[in-house]
């Protein structure tokens, strides 16, 4: 375990990096006594620092919920991370591919919360009952770190998100069976990757109830309005500026946006 010294070293080693856009060494190097509980303190120290700038926190994003992304990252368990107003980019956005270090792109489902919902014991059923609206959104994920990294490296960089573009059509959770949405996620006119949302856990909605009870290890809960990001069903995709993005979700609608 990391003192609290530490811990708020680590934040402000993350912040700053995130700030001079440059890499730092991995946490796990710099604080080889690091654990599980001391990544999450540190990454809520890093989301209070942009609180106390103006951010608002407006949800979390759930990490390394399907095989494909486990495979990608060679870790082998589910994390989570703080989404903020400061995240947030709109369909149609021209993103300044400056903004990130590396940045990434990964196809997810959004689970717009019309309810509270804490654990533990939440199930599948639950987070439905509590979901008001299903949207596509894209995650931008970017490393303010050295890799590779140790599941505590990633949990610390707030599960290594860096933005959300949220786009397409609005559904009631009811609307249409949630496992199957097919997504196609095109870079320049080219599909780079495909994929099925039922590749998270089996259920998109899965993601969202280990959530939940996560959570409510530490006293947490989804409350009403908030905003999930399931976890991705597709690996990872480079941009850089220049790149124009295209995913499809079929029924769903469509979101576009180019890097600049």
């Amino acid at each position: 375990m990391l003192t609290d010294e530490e811990r708020r070293q680590g934040a402000a080693d993350l912040y700053r990096a995130e700030q001079d856009k440059k890499v730092i060494p991995q946490l796990s190097k710099s604080f080889p006594a690091i654990e599980l509980q001391d990544a999450y303190a540190i990454q809520r120290l890093w989301a209070e620092m942009h609180i106390a700038k103006g951010a608002r926190q407006i949800g979390h994003k759930i990490g390394l919920t399907s095989r494909a992304m486990q495979m990608a990252s060679k870790i082998t368990e589910p994390d989570y991370g703080h989404l903020l107003d400061s995240m947030m980019y709109r369909d149609g956005a021209q993103i300044p591919a400056a903004n990130f270090l590396k940045p990434r792109l990964e196809v997810e489902l959004a689970f717009v919360m019309g309810a509270d919902l804490e654990g533990p014991g939440t199930q599948i059923y639950d987070v439905m009952r509590a979901t008001e609206y299903v949207v596509p959104a894209l995650e931008i994920i970017d490393y303010r770190t050295e890799v590779p990294r140790a599941i505590t490296d990633t949990i610390a960089d707030n599960a290594a998100s860096g933005g959300v573009i949220v786009g397409g059509r609005m559904i009631r959770p009811f609307d249409l069976d949630v496992r199957w949405v097919g997504a196609t996620l095109a870079r320049n006119g080219i599909i780079e990757e495909s994929g099925v949302s039922a590749a998270i856990m089996g259920h998109p909605a899965a993601g969202i109830a280990w959530l939940v009870n996560k959570l409510a290890s530490v006293g947490a809960k989804l409350e009403k309005g908030q905003i999930v990001l399931a976890g991705s069903f597709t690996r990872p995709v480079d941009v850089a500026a220049g790149d124009v993005i295209h995913a499809d979700y079929g029924p769903l609608g469509a979101i576009g946006v180019s890097f600049v």
